[in-house]
């Protein structure tokens, strides 16, 4: 593998773990800085697999003798990824600004509720298990032993 390709993946690596991991956290700011970091990961991947660089893709243009054409997806992907990770940006802040407002906190908590139904679907999941159930596999020959073609029947 080539060296010149191999900096870029550590880099998208580690922009991509960073951007996990810090949208993990419970901060709607370390959030919301999560999302933007594994959005530019993933543009960054984009135009790695975008293929080398080349002639503008523009008819009659050349650049530096290159005897390719760029591909110029991967550019137009880039481009609409940037404006939608904005809008999303715009409005993960709209909802940190309209919640801090609210409670001056920060930290998104745990909502009562789900908590509620959570340990109640567990105590209904105890309830319905049985406590002991008997193994039906056995030596002695039972209904399914006298099926056609099965040794049993014999």
């Amino acid at each position: 593998m080539n060296v010149t390709y191999l900096i870029p993946l550590i880099l998208i690596g580690g922009l991509t773990s960073a951007g996990v991991y810090l949208l993990l956290e419970r901060n709607l700011t370390r959030m919301l800085l999560g999302l933007l970091l594994t959005g530019n990961a993933v543009n960054l991947l984009i135009l790695t697999v975008g293929g080398p660089s080349g002639n503008p893709p523009i008819r009659g243009r050349t650049s530096d003798g290159e005897t390719m054409t760029a591909d110029p997806l991967a550019q137009g992907m880039i481009l609409t990824a940037i404006v939608i990770s904005m809008g999303i940006a715009a409005f993960v802040l709209a909802l940190t600004y309209r919640s801090y407002r609210l409670s001056r906190e920060e930290d998104v908590a745990n909502d009562l509720e789900d908590t509620r139904v959570s340990q109640r679907s567990d105590f209904a999941l105890d309830e319905d298990r049985p406590e002991h159930v008997p193994s039906k596999d056995t030596d002695a020959p039972d209904e399914l032993d006298a099926l056609p073609g099965h040794e049993g029947s014999r």
